[in-house]
């Protein structure tokens, strides 16, 4: 399964769901956005089977209660400024989630904080923390939080004649990992193979990505399941910078 979508196809499905007394803003890029802000009873009925990735405009001064979800999920900060608990996650931040492990409150600054949230699988809503404990299963709890990725403006990123790779999170055993390539203008680059891991998912952070003759610019995503041959990344006349979010393997 290859799933590409360009920011201008994504920004074409947005809707609103209300979550702790605030309307919150999500963008759609891969399956099915959630129904609501959190969890009702009976809405595992909505699973399409697909991955599920979307975009979350938290506005000013909201917060999203400590809570939980049942699959494994990216969330990569990437406009506005806010706090994953008490740790500062502005813009690039990256965090990392097992299903089921407890994480936040996430809350937005004075000018709100934009976020990707991207999972291995479809999710049924948030469960919040403590009302939700007794659907908590525990066991495999783990998080990864990586901040202060930096992104190159326009002319850096152009003049850059070297193609390098920084690690985000370190490769850990079950195959997580996440890092960042900075590509030169026009060059190719082939991926690690997404088999060593669960799935990725690849974010264009700066630049332009050629993805089978179709450009896809800032915050345009591709899925690649872990079936998938290994991503032959082309990087755009604007060079190209790309976080590569990789799943653990499914036991």
């Amino acid at each position: 399964m290859l799933l590409a979508t360009a920011t201008e196809e994504a920004a074409k499905n947005e809707r609103r769901v209300h979550v702790n007394g605030h309307d919150y803003v999500l963008r759609e890029y891969v399956g099915a956005m959630p129904l609501n802000g959190t969890y009702v009873e009976g809405n595992e009925k909505n699973d399409n089977g697909m991955p599920q990735g979307f975009l979350v405009h938290q506005p000013p001064g909201s917060v999203t209660p400590a809570h939980f979800h049942e699959t494994n999920q990216f969330q990569v900060f990437v406009d506005g400024s806010g706090h994953m608990g008490k740790r500062a996650a502005a813009p690039l931040a990256v965090q990392y989630a097992n299903g089921h492990t407890p994480y936040g409150p996430i809350t937005a600054g004075a000018d709100g904080v934009r976020y990707f949230t991207l999972r291995q699988a479809w999710d049924p809503g948030a469960k919040f923390l403590p009302q939700s404990r007794d659907r908590l299963v525990k066991g495999k709890q783990r998080t990864r939080l990586a901040a202060n990725v930096a992104v190159y403006d326009d002319d850096t990123r152009a003049g850059r004649r070297e193609t390098a790779v920084e690690t985000v999170i370190e490769m850990e055993a079950d195959g997580l990992a996440a890092s960042f390539h900075r590509l030169e203008p026009s060059v190719r680059r082939t991926l690690s193979d997404p088999s060593t891991g669960g799935g990725q998912y690849l974010v264009v952070a700066g630049g332009t990505l050629d993805h089978q003759g179709n450009r896809l610019d800032r915050w345009s995503t591709v899925f690649v399941s872990h079936d998938e041959p290994a991503y032959e990344v082309s990087a755009g006349a604007e060079g190209l910078d790309l976080l590569v979010l990789q799943f653990p393997r499914l036991a």
